[in-house]
């Protein structure tokens, strides 16, 4: 999918929903599409924000690692508090602590008081491509929830659904008054997630989409890209697409032993050149995942079928 010409609605609050507003933070990139976009959900007195996004210099933030940004002259923490309005922030949720996700949630936490709830803290060294400017190291949560644990405020109710794969700490909220699930990165119509070991994890992946699947929500809010009306016809052809890339990476070893750069130039034909690195870690995870299986083995960097 390309991405939209400009202008795009960062730091504008979007209605979805009765229940839900969007913000979107002023980060577009080839990974994250327009930006990250913040939901803030309730209509009330008391409400959740989910994936606060990056730091833009907000009280104890870091500066933003997205150059460039188009901020509309408004940061994307004051943003949130003026969609906000006058209702108070009892929960500020992460779905996982890349860094274009859950950087803001000190500040926004500093300036309200609101604790951060959600996924839990991962710290991961790795001199690999990533997608996602890396993890957000100073991620500091005061709850983390497990899968199937709920939170509430007057008119919403939020369910945490885990979902590893994209990253092990990775969590989806389902809204249980509208049937709508906050999916964060692990399921976006405007792209596929990037799967980058050693935290990301392709099987993992593959359960968590036939999680998803086997569910019955009503509609997708990702944290980039169009909201999502047939989740499981989505689902599904994602699910075909890791297996169709599974068996084109067996094809490919099944002629020769290769290296993954040589078989990222034959799978991925005419892609963006920035996004070679991370296509190229995706092919990993299945590969990895594969060798798991004791289908392939590697040496010196070269992959190649088992005898």
């Amino acid at each position: 999918m390309d991405i939209p010409a400009k202008p795009w609605p960062t730091g504008l609050s979007e209605l979805c929903e009765p229940l839900v507003r969007r913000v979107l933070a002023p980060n577009a990139s080839p990974y994250t599409f327009t930006g990250t976009q913040t939901y803030i959900v309730g209509a009330g007195s008391e409400v959740a924000v989910i994936d606060p996004g990056p730091a833009d210099g907000g009280a104890g933030s870091e500066p933003s690692p997205f150059k460039g940004a188009d901020t509309n002259g408004v940061g994307h923490v004051e943003a949130i508090l003026a969609a906000v309005g006058a209702a108070r922030i009892t929960a500020i949720l992460c779905t996982h602590t890349h860094r274009d996700h859950s950087p803001a949630a000190g500040p926004l936490k500093a300036l309200t008081g609101a604790p951060i709830i959600g996924c839990a803290p991962l710290s991961l060294s790795d001199d690999g491509p990533r997608a996602d400017s890396a993890f957000d190291h100073g991620y500091a949560p005061d709850r983390v929830l497990r899968d199937g644990e709920r939170i509430s405020g007057p008119d919403w109710t939020i369910e945490a659904v885990a979902t590893p794969g994209h990253t092990s700490n990775h969590l989806c909220y389902s809204l249980v008054e509208s049937g709508a699930l906050f999916t964060g990165d692990h399921v976006m119509a405007w792209s596929t997630s990037v799967v980058s070991p050693p935290d990301g994890d392709m099987r993992a992946y593959m359960a968590s989409l036939q999680k998803l699947y086997d569910r019955d929500d009503k509609r997708f809010y990702p944290a980039h890209g169009p909201a999502v009306d047939r989740p499981r016809q989505l689902v599904r052809g994602m699910l075909g697409h890791r297996r169709s890339r599974e068996a084109q990476i067996l094809r490919l070893l099944g002629e020769e032993p290769q290296a993954i750069p040589e078989m990222v130039a034959v799978m991925y034909k005419g892609l963006d050149p920035r996004l070679t690195g991370a296509a190229g870690r995706s092919v990993l995870a299945h590969l990895v995942d594969l060798q798991q299986q004791g289908r392939v083995t590697c040496e010196d960097e070269t992959w190649q079928m088992m005898n």
